[in-house]
């Protein structure tokens, strides 16, 4: 198994974008909406059997564009991101792993 881990992480608020590079040189960008729909957390997916599961990449890329703003964005230890959005949502903790299965620039799994 690959371990991907971030070598920088930059938030453009005026793109409205998250980019990520990785450590394989591989650069993921994700919009601040397409990021939010794949909110891993519990109150976000439904329930605790579905926590932490992944978004299809597809939703993610094809999220509904809407005034949505980052407030802040923190990392958590060694393994996470964690976004704070302007809806006040704040409990998704998004881990490297997820990021890169997300990630709307690489191809579906088959």
């Amino acid at each position: 198994m690959n371990t991907y881990l971030p070598t920088g992480i930059k938030a453009n608020r005026v793109e409205r974008t998250i980019t990520i590079t990785w450590n394989d040189g591989v650069a993921s960008t994700f919009t601040f909406d397409g990021l939010r729909i794949a909110c891993p957390c519990v109150e976000c997916k439904g329930g605790h059997v579905n926590m932490g599961k992944a978004t299809p990449r597809s939703v993610v890329a094809n999220a509904p564009v809407t005034d949505l703003q980052l407030e802040s964005l923190q990392t958590v230890g060694s393994y996470a991101l964690q976004p704070t959005w302007s809806d006040g949502h704040s409990t998704g903790i998004y881990t490297w792993t997820l990021l890169r299965e997300i990630d709307p620039g690489l191809a579906e799994k088959t």
